[in-house]
């Protein structure tokens, strides 16, 4: 008798055990993809098991594996956007931020009876769960998932529910869809009342542990469904999940990964579970949060103030701001993520290749929020203590925390409702204005491109399937036209690159027998499928036609020279700043090339030298560049760093540049790097917290630069009158003239004043100086007035101007015996020119818009000082 495979209890014996039972069923094992998802169609994040393979379902790329199956386990992040269940993490122990998303996908193979079959064996054989405890959902219309559950699988139908909406699955609001089959795990009566999933009361005792999604739809734009040319298979089932079901636990937190990481935060915080409901919820709010960045910040991510890096921002933040609450001092983010990474690295190796950088990113984030808290938090305990059970903190406090303090809208509002008080956000919204724009987090759409254009491009690729590139080995291509369809114009074969991974798209000319087009770009209508953007010059184009493509070869040669020059720039940046330095998105041009990458801040003069003279040496080597296709395995094992937000399948092309920079990239780049002439760093700045832009020239790029820079020297040569080679002695000298000039408008001032001074003194009333003055400056007002102030019998001065003829200075300044205040004597004056200031009992200055009312506010003075004629 064949002994029983052991029950798992781990997070890695689950998916040991997954990965096993689909394996022998044919299944290729596909590893988890990145946590930046890069169909068009995508959300902000990887939320879902099938998010990486959107483009098989759609019939957009052909499905790679054989037989047209596979199965995963993928890391997903729910965040933002449609799926957002932040607010509910700590509070739920069934909500989470991160999550492992078991799944198994059938690309028009294997249907209905498979799916159900092996789940229902996963589930009892394979997992030893008891069947008792499960029960089932399927659609209402979905008599066929029924009938197998109880005739194949002998379920018994009693524990079957037919529900409506949440057992049919959309992509969007048009796109693939169908019926699904869901499996519940019964937690018992402890948990809620009898009734199965249906009963809405009982979503604690009954909880969904795997969705069956049965595509076999298409939901056009005016809402009828047909059936797809192949049925596919989508399953979900949750790992954490699944840990609590074997732990027999409701809560996800007792479960292998996350309770280890409670017990870290716990010994970080001195708290444990049970000691009240705010510890409870900061200790698990803590160990998803962190498992959260830390797999974010692996992948690329950067605390920042937009989407994707704001979102993490808000996470981090969020778990500091618990521990802040619970009391401790101490930096609680680096042993959490050491322990994350401790616990889940070898499942996911590229959170130990990244540790370094990802403690320091996340513990630099929790430190500078730590000061935000402390500068904040005592204002914000303030105004609650003045707010009531259930009042509204106003929305000028909460402006006020945000313009003043940087505290978010989110952080504040959280605060205040744990201690029963709601924000007023109209009163916000009304202060803020714009400035809330930045809290939005998922914008995009999660649905499939709709439009006849879009299904057009969609029919073309599933008709002609992708576009065949040859602008690797040809500059001129011959063609046939496929389609026009708008301004795009499509080919079955193309040398123009399509933008994508930071490259733009060729431009260049399309020609049949009787019309000529000009391409302005190249981009992707559909994954594969190229989109030449035209301007018709003569004649016309149809389909069908026979063509002559031909790029721009020189536009090409200098976007090559800029392509592979940021690869040899990147290398040095690691080289200078270090390995923690990571792309974050590029621009290649033909004229100059971008590149953004996490570093914490701006590089010195010195640095940029350096990463100058390392590239530039590089270059100078002129080191063979090669560049060709592997698979992803073999890219991995040559250490190639892959580029942030670039999507790679199992065939990858891979970028030796020269002897030291090896990185995946599907650009065009030149043969040897001596191609790419002198490399010269042009700027360099920040485009947002911790992420830096470098922006550099290759090829002539320099040489031009150069040729301004000398233009520009020999223009200021002849403004000075010398030739180009004295222009700092030139320089000097003219400052030097200009040095002794003001001194002598100095002194020619001084000897002015000192009869101007005169004048006035002999003017005064009873001691007092009420007097309009020329002046070039406000400081000279000042200093003639303090000077008059202290002449012998002067009991006060006020001294109006406007300097230079815009607006008013006002001074004035009084004895100490004189029984006189400096503000309030000015204080009317000052309002009558249409100004304010002024607060020195002996010595007050003010200013003004309004020279024209200056004689009306001297008289006001004079009054004031009861000196008025």
């Amino acid at each position: 008798m064949s002994q029983q495979p052991a029950r798992p209890r781990t997070a890695d014996e689950l998916r040991r055990a997954w990965d096993d039972f689909f394996a022998a069923r044919g299944h290729t094992i596909v590893p988890s993809s990145g946590l930046i998802p890069t169909h068009p169609s995508a959300p902000m994040f990887t939320n879902s098991g099938m998010m990486p393979f959107v483009p098989y379902f759609l019939g957009e790329e052909p499905v790679p594996y054989s037989p047209r199956r596979a199965a995963s386990v993928q890391k997903c992040v729910r965040a933002g956007g449609k799926h957002n269940d932040l607010d509910e993490i700590g509070r739920s122990p069934r909500h989470l931020s991160f999550f492992e998303m078991l799944g198994n996908f059938s690309f028009g193979d294997y249907f209905k009876p498979d799916a159900i079959r092996w789940a229902w064996e996963f589930v009892t054989e394979a997992l030893g769960i008891d069947g008792d405890r499960i029960w089932v959902t399927c659609h209402v219309s979905d008599d066929e998932a029924e009938q197998i559950w109880v005739d194949d699988v002998g379920f018994p139908i009693e524990r079957i529910q037919r529900l409506d909406k949440d057992n049919f699955w959309e992509m969007g609001e048009t796109g693939p869809c169908g019926p699904s089959s869901e499996l519940f795990f019964d937690y018992g009566p402890e948990l809620g009342p009898a009734g199965g999933p249906a009963n809405p009361d009982a979503e604690h005792r009954y909880v969904e542990i795997w969705n069956l999604v049965f595509q076999q739809y298409f939901r056009s734009e005016d809402g009828r469904l047909s059936d797809l040319p192949t049925k596919n298979i989508d399953t979900g089932a949750g790992l954490e999940r699944i840990l609590a079901v074997l732990a027999d636990s409701p809560s996800l937190y007792d479960a292998d990964v996350l309770s280890g990481l409670v017990d870290e935060a716990q010994s970080v915080t001195a708290r444990r579970l049970g000691d009240g409901e705010l510890s409870d919820i900061a200790l698990r709010l803590l160990a998803d949060h962190t498992r959260t960045a830390t797999f974010l910040v692996a992948d690329g991510v950067v605390p920042s103030n937009e989407d994707r890096g704001y979102v993490l921002r808000r996470i981090i933040r969020r778990a500091v701001r618990f521990a802040y609450m619970l009391d401790v001092e101490r930096a609680v983010m680096p042993p959490l993520v050491e322990r994350c990474i401790q616990i889940m690295g070898g499942a996911y190796p590229e959170l130990v290749e990244g540790h370094d950088r990802v403690v320091d990113m996340i513990s630099r984030e929790e430190e500078g929020f730590r000061r935000t808290l402390a500068r904040g938090s005592v204002l914000l305990d303030s105004a609650l203590d003045a707010v009531p059970q259930g009042g509204h903190l106003p929305g000028q406090v909460a402006f006020e925390l945000h313009d003043t303090y940087g505290f978010p809208l989110e952080v504040t509002s959280e605060m205040a409702d744990l201690r029963g008080v709601t924000v007023d956000l109209e009163g916000f919204d009304s202060e803020m204005a714009a400035q809330r724009e930045r809290s939005r987090a998922a914008g995009k759409r999660t649905g499939v491109a709709a439009g006849e254009s879009a299904d057009a491009e969609r029919a073309l690729l599933a008709e002609h399937g992708p576009t065949v590139f040859t602008g690797r080995e040809e500059e001129t291509t011959s063609a046939t036209v496929l389609a026009v369809i708008g301004d795009g114009l499509f080919l079955d074969r193309t040398p123009f690159y399509a933008e994508s991974g930071g490259q733009v798209g060729d431009t260049g000319t399309i020609t049949t027998p009787t019309g000529t087009a000009r391409v302005v770009d190249t981009t992707y209508a559909l994954p594969g499928l190229h989109r030449h953007t035209f301007e018709l010059v003569e004649g016309t184009i149809e389909p069908g036609q026979e063509a002559t493509a031909s790029i721009d070869a020189e536009r090409r040669a200098a976007i090559r020279r800029n392509h592979t020059g940021t690869h040899v720039l990147h290398w040095a940046l690691r080289e200078v700043l270090g390995e923690h330095v990571k792309q974050q998105g590029s621009w290649v041009g033909p004229d100059r090339l971008r590149f953004d990458f996490a570093h914490h801040g701006a590089l010195s003069q010195d640095e940029i030298r350096r990463i100058e003279d390392l590239a530039n040496h590089e270059i100078l080597d002129n080191a063979s560049v090669r560049h060709y296709e592997t698979t992803m395995e073999e890219a991995r094992r040559l250490g190639a760093i892959m580029f942030f937000g670039d999507k790679y399948g199992e065939v990858v092309r891979v970028l030796e540049a020269g002897r030291h920079s090896t990185e995946l990239c599907g650009g065009t780049h030149v043969g040897a790097l001596g191609d790419i002439g002198p490399l010269k760093v042009v700027s360099e700045t920040s485009i947002g917290s911790n992420i830096r832009r470098i922006e550099a020239v290759t090829g002539t790029g320099p040489i031009e630069r150069l040729r301004l820079e000398e233009d520009r020297l020999r223009s200021a040569a002849d403004l000075l009158g010398v030739p180009t080679e004295d222009l700092q002695g030139g320089i000097e000298k003219r400052l030097a003239e200009l040095r002794s000039a003001r001194e002598e408008l100095k002194a020619l001032r001084k000897q002015l004043a000192g009869s101007q001074a005169d004048e006035l003194v002999d003017a005064a009333v009873d001691g007092v100086v009420v007097a309009r003055i020329d002046a070039d400056s406000r400081d000279e007002v000042r200093d003639l007035a303090v000077a008059l102030r202290d002449r012998p019998g002067i009991r006060a001065v006020v001294l109006g101007a406007s300097p230079g003829g815009k607006g008013v200075a006002l001074v004035s300044a009084v004895a100490p015996d004189s029984g006189l205040n400096a503000a309030e004597l000015i204080a009317d004056a000052a309002r009558t020119v249409g100004g304010g200031g002024g607060k020195g009992a002996d010595l007050a200055a003010a200013g003004g818009k309004h020279p024209e009312h200056l004689d009306e506010a001297l008289e006001q003075v004079r009054a004031a000082a009861g000196v008025a004629g």
